[in-house]
C-alpha cells in the first residue's frame, strides 16, 4: 500500500460557528517529508490531534496504514506536540525508561547516541535544561522510534538558529525512509529545503496539496514566497 494516510470527508466542528477542519479529503504517501502549512487558526493542530486520536472527528475518518485512527494506530505514529508533555522534575534517563516501556519500537541505544553527541547528561532533570536543549531531547525521543508516521507540530518554534539546524538534521538523518514525516510550522523558509510536498490550509479548508518541485517549476517561486502570495489577502 503506497498511501500511508487516507483522510475522507474529515470535519471537526466545536459548534456551528467554529469549524476547525472542514470536509477535508486527502491521501498522503509513504516516504515523504510533508509540510503542513497555514496561518494561525487554519486547523493544522486540530488535524494533527485527530491523526493522533486526541480529538474525535465530527464527520469523516482517518486511516493510517489502512486502520482507522485508534488504539492500534498509536503504535505506528510518533508524535511531537507543540507543547511539552514531560514533567520537568524527571531525569532524562527516567523518560527513556518510560518510552522503552510504552513503545515497542523505541530504540534506547539510538537515543543515547544522540544525547551523547550533544553532550547531554541523561542523569540531568529536564527542568535544568535550556529551552533549546529540552526541544532537542523531546525530538530525540520521537525520532528514536521506528514509526511509520512522524507528526511534528512546530518542532523549531522558539529556538535559536543553531538549534533549528540540529533539529532539522536530526529529522532527516533519523527517520525510516519508508515512513512519512508530517511537519507543521510557521517558519517555512527554515524547513523548505527538507520538504518533498506541502499542504496549505486556511480556515479549516484544504487550499493546496502539491510537491515542492511543482511550486518551483510552475510558479517560479520558493514555497515561502508562494505561501505569502496565496495567503496575502
Amino acid at each position: 500500500m503506497n498511501q500511508l494516510i487516507e483522510i475522507a470527508g474529515l470535519t471537526k466542528a466545536y459548534d456551528s460557528k467554529h469549524i476547525a477542519v472542514n470536509n477535508i479529503t486527502l491521501s498522503l504517501p509513504r516516504g515523504k517529508i510533508i509540510g503542513l502549512l497555514g496561518p494561525n487558526g487554519s486547523g493544522k493542530t486540530t488535524l494533527i490531534k485527530m491523526m493522533n486520536g486526541l480529538l474525535t472527528p465530527t464527520h469523516g475518518n482517518i486511516r493510517i496504514n489502512g486502520q482507522f485512527v485508534g488504539a492500534d494506530t498509536k503504535a505506528h505514529v510518533a508524535y511531537l506536540p507543540d507543547r511539552t508533555y514531560l514533567s520537568g522534575g524527571q531525569k532524562i534517563s527516567r523518560v527513556l525508561d518510560f518510552f522503552c516501556d510504552f513503545y515497542l519500537d523505541f530504540q534506547r541505544d539510538k537515543a543515547m547516541a544522540m544525547l551523547q553527541s550533544l553532550n547531554i547528561d541523561p542523569d540531568m532533570k529536564l527542568k535544568a535544561l535550556s529551552k533549546g536543549t529540552r526541544e532537542k531531547v523531546q525530538l530525540i525521543l520521537v525520532m528514536s522510534r521506528d514509526a511509520d508516521l512522524y507528526v511534528l507540530d512546530e518542532p523549531i518554534a522558539g529556538v535559536d538558529p543553531a538549534a533549528r539546524d540540529y533539529i532539522l538534521r536530526t529529522i532527516i538523518n533519523n527517520y525510516n525512509p519508508g515512513s512519512t514525516i508530517l511537519l507543521s510550522t510557521h517558519l517555512i523558509g527554515d524547513i523548505e529545503s527538507v520538504l518533498d510536498e506541502v499542504i496549505f490550509m486556511r480556515y479549516g479548508h484544504l487550499v493546496l496539496y502539491t510537491s515542492v518541485d511543482n511550486i518551483r517549476e510552475q510558479h517560479g517561486k520558493s514555497v515561502d514566497a508562494y505561501f505569502r502570495e496565496v495567503f496575502a489577502c
